[in-house]
């Protein structure tokens, strides 16, 4: 969090916005609370210059083509790392050791029992139905 703050002045009104900084990229400015303060909306086709959430886990930036989870280039875990790997990744902020994959692998595939409600749930789909 920085200390930094940006004014925006709309006819005779002026709203002091925070500014926030980004773990990665550039920093952003807050304006949640421009509506209440002005009765103004932003436009923004396409999102170009918005960022839509706060995330501790994914980073993304079409422009340059970037997608991190918790830091770490995609492609290098698609390529480099296994399911559970990044399952762990995802869960505790950080790639697992060698002692900590072998306990998180036993431990998901010895409680991947499915109820059996659920399995009849299941079948009520076709196998090439429609995901949505």
């Amino acid at each position: 969090m920085t200390d930094k703050s940006a004014s925006l002045k709309l006819g005779d009104k002026t709203v002091d916005l925070s500014v926030k900084a980004g773990t990665i990229g550039p920093d952003v400015i807050d304006i949640a609370a421009l509506y209440k303060h002005t009765g103004t909306f932003t436009y923004d086709p396409g999102f170009t210059s918005t960022a839509s959430c706060e995330s501790k886990i994914t980073y993304i930036d079409g422009d340059e083509g970037t997608l991190l989870h918790r830091g770490y280039p995609i492609e290098q875990l698609a390529e480099k790392g296994d399911f559970l790997e990044v399952c762990y990744l995802l869960l505790y902020g950080e790639l697992p050791t060698a002692a900590q994959k072998k306990d998180f692998d036993y431990r998901v595939t010895h409680h991947t029992m499915v109820h059996e409600q659920m399995s009849k749930f299941f079948s009520g789909y076709r196998r090439d139905a429609h995901p949505m």
